[in-house]
C-alpha cells in the first residue's frame, strides 16, 4: 500500500509532531510519503527523522500550479490513498480530487471554525474556504470522539468518519538541555521554586488569560513559584498588559517561541493547558514523555487520557478558581507531582504510542480500499 500525505509545511507544535510520529509509525507497515508546500523547519525536522518528504513550493496560497505536479506524482507512483492535513492541504486536495480517481481523506486536527479566530480576514475568508473544501472529501479521521460528534452535528456523514487518537513516538531519543541551562537563557531565578508552565501559541483559543489570572490567585499567598508562558501570537500584547495590571511580572515570564520543547518540559514541574477547544493535544503527550503531570481543561478527547487525581487534573473551560485550587493542591504535596507524572507516562505508554496510532490508520486505509473495490 502507498499513501501520500499532504500538509502545509509551515506547521509547528502538535501538527508537526503528529505527522512525524505518524509517518515514522506508518513506514514500518506501508509506504508513506509527505509533500508540503512551504519549505520551513517542518521540512528540515521531517528529513532529519528519516521521512520521505518533498516540497512542491507555492508562490502564494492561491498558487494552484502544484496541483498538476501532484497529479503527475500520483500517477507516476501509483498511490492508493491521498491523505490531507490542515486548511491549505485541504484546499489543494479538493482541486487534486477532480484530476485523480483515488480516495481522499483528511484528518480533522482541530475545530476548523476556530482555526483563524484571532485574525478577522482569515476568519472570514479561510474558514469559509476550508469549510467548503472539507465537505468534498470522501472520508475523515477525527482525533477524538468529541470531534467526530462535532462533525456529525455539522452535517458530515457518520459512516464516513473514523476516530484515531493521537499517539507519540516513545522510541526515539529525546534531546534537551538541562534545567539550569534552559532557565539560564532567560535569567530566571528558580532556586527553591516550583516551575509551572504552559506552551501554546498566544491566541484566544488557548485562553492564557485563565492561566495568568489563576497564577495571580496562587501568588497572593506564596511567592515560591515561577510561571512560564512559551509561545508567540496575536494575544501577546494584551496578556503582557494583564500580567502588569495584576502586579505579578516578577513571577511570570514570557519566553517567546521555544524550538526545543523538550527542554521546556524538562525545566517545568507542572504542565498546564487552558484551551477552549482541543482535539487530543500533543502538548500533554510530549510532557508525559518527561513524566510531567498536567492540569488541563476538559475539552476534546483529553478525558480519555487524564484521570482526575491519578495522572493529572481536569477543570472546566475558564475556571480560574479551579485551576488555582489544583495548583495549590499539588504545591502542598510535591511528592504527588512526581507520582502523577509517572502515572501519566504509564498511561501514554500503554495506549497512545505512535505504533498504535499507525496501526489504526492502516486498518482505516484497508477498509477504504475494500469499500472502493
Amino acid at each position: 500500500m502507498k499513501v501520500l500525505h499532504l500538509i502545509s509545511g509551515g506547521d509547528t507544535g502538535g501538527a508537526k509532531t503528529h505527522i512525524i510520529s505518524l509517518i515514522k509509525g506508518l513506514n514500518k507497515l506501508i509506504d508513506a510519503k509527505v509533500i508540503c508546500f512551504i519549505e520551513d523547519t517542518f521540512y528540515e525536522d521531517a528529513k532529519a527523522a528519516g521521512i520521505s518528504i518533498e516540497v512542491y513550493k507555492q508562490k502564494k496560497r492561491s498558487d494552484m500550479s502544484v496541483v498538476h505536479e501532484l497529479k503527475e506524482e500520483v500517477e507516476r507512483e501509483g498511490y492508493d490513498i491521498i491523505h490531507c492535513h490542515g486548511a491549505r492541504a485541504n484546499f489543494i486536495g479538493v482541486f487534486l480530487k477532480h484530476k485523480i480517481k483515488k480516495p481522499m481523506i483528511t484528518t480533522v486536527h482541530s475545530d476548523y471554525k476556530l482555526d483563524f479566530k484571532d485574525n478577522f480576514y482569515k476568519k472570514i475568508v479561510y474558514t469559509a474556504i476550508n469549510t467548503i473544501a472539507l465537505k468534498r472529501f470522501d472520508y475523515y479521521i477525527a482525533i477524538s470522539d468529541t470531534f467526530k460528534e462535532m462533525l456529525i452535528n455539522r452535517g458530515f456523514k457518520k459512516e464516513k468518519i473514523f476516530t484515531v487518537y493521537n499517539g507519540i513516538d516513545l522510541e526515539d531519543e529525546l534531546e534537551y538541555v538541562s534545567k539550569e541551562e534552559f532557565l539560564g537563557r532567560y535569567n530566571i531565578d528558580y532556586e527553591g521554586k516550583t516551575i509551572i508552565g504552559i506552551i501554546a501559541r498566544l491566541d484566544l483559543v488557548k485562553d492564557h488569560e485563565t492561566f495568568i489570572r489563576a497564577a495571580g490567585k496562587v501568588l497572593e499567598k506564596r511567592k515560591d513559584i515561577v510561571f512560564l508562558l512559551a509561545g508567540t501570537g496575536n494575544d501577546e500584547k494584551r496578556l503582557k498588559s494583564l500580567v502588569d495590571d495584576l502586579g505579578i511580572k516578577d513571577n511570570v515570564y514570557f519566553l517567546g517561541f521555544v524550538k526545543d520543547q523538550y527542554s521546556f518540559f524538562n525545566a517545568i514541574d507542572i504542565n498546564i493547558l487552558t484551551s477552549i477547544s482541543e482535539s487530543f493535544p500533543y502538548v500533554i503527550l510530549e510532557g508525559a514523555r518527561l513524566k510531567k503531570t498536567v492540569i488541563s481543561t476538559n475539552v476534546g478527547g483529553i478525558s480519555q487520557l487524564i484521570e482526575n487525581g491519578h495522572n493529572g487534573y481536569l477543570i472546566e473551560v475558564g475556571d480560574i478558581e479551579a485551576l488555582a485550587e489544583k495548583i495549590n493542591i499539588l504545591l502542598q504535596d510535591k511528592n504527588e507531582i512526581g507520582i502523577m507524572g509517572e502515572n501519566l507516562y504509564n498511561s501514554v505508554e500503554s495506549n497512545y504510542s505512535s505504533n498504535t496510532m499507525a496501526k489504526e490508520h492502516v486498518k482505516i486505509y484497508n477498509e477504504i480500499i475494500s469499500n472502493r473495490r
